[in-house]
């Protein structure tokens, strides 16, 4: 089970980020560049994932590396692994394996949408524009958070 899931998204100049993600056992420290979405295709997958999907992924392209997040989901559960892989448009199959870990899906979700949130208190979203290039992704953080607020208080309550 995973204990204090975490995620960091933290601007690393023009264009780069670094996504620190840590479950209690391993740390690892992605490098994601403004060539993809990587922030909203992480978002989105998650958002996926609470509506109903069982798989999803969402990939981050460090120039020329690429780290593919795999989800998984099997009721309240979601295994999550992130795969290094030479090349962007390689199958899962051709990809390292760096991390895996189980958690719930709310656990998931609180932790991804705690870090766009940390990164729109330490950056602003205007700030975060002019160091990421790209705008913050407010439309898809929202869009999870609102499925996920959905999904823990179904009847508004």
């Amino acid at each position: 089970m995973t204990i204090g899931l975490r995620l960091a998204w933290g601007l690393d100049g023009h264009g780069w980020a670094d996504c620190t993600v840590t479950d209690g056992q391993a740390v690892i420290v992605l490098t994601a560049s403004y060539i993809t979405s990587a922030p909203e295709e992480l978002l989105t997958a998650l958002a996926r994932l609470i509506a109903g999907e069982k798989e999803t992924r969402a990939q981050f392209e460090a120039e020329p590396t690429a780290y593919r997040w795999v989800f998984h989901r099997e009721d309240e559960r979601v295994w999550v692994r992130i795969l290094e892989l030479r090349d962007g448009s390689d199958h899962d199959n051709k990809g390292t394996e760096i991390w895996s870990s189980q958690c719930t899906i709310d656990e998931l979700a609180r932790a991804v949408i705690r870090c766009f949130d940390d990164v729109a208190r330490t950056y602003g979203e205007s700030g975060y524009r002019g160091k990421w290039g790209e705008h913050f992704p407010r439309t898809e953080l929202e869009a999870l958070r609102r499925l996920w607020n959905d999904r823990r208080h179904p009847n508004g309550a």
